[in-house]
């Protein structure tokens, strides 16, 4: 996720994730163990994620890293860079 369109990417499927899990920003960051200006910054395409906070947002939603950036959208623009 080095480029901007694959950030804005990833910043769209965590939003759809929180969202589907029933997350307000707070509460994924309260389960994340982060704070919630992180989570609003990823989504507002501000910050781009560690890995270790990759790590605490996949737990949090229960998925496997992978699965969390493993996006055709993410995948496809990174490639085109």
């Amino acid at each position: 996720m080095k480029n901007p369109a694959g950030l804005k990417a990833f910043s769209e499927r965590l939003r759809y994730l929180r969202k589907q899990h029933g997350y307000s920003q707070q509460k994924l960051a309260d389960i994340a163990n982060v704070e919630q200006s992180t989570i609003k910054r990823i989504e507002l395409v501000q910050l781009a994620p560690t890995l270790d906070l990759l790590i605490s947002l996949s737990r949090a939603l229960e998925l496997e890293v992978r699965d969390l950036v493993d996006d055709p959208a993410i995948t496809n623009s990174d490639k085109q860079s």
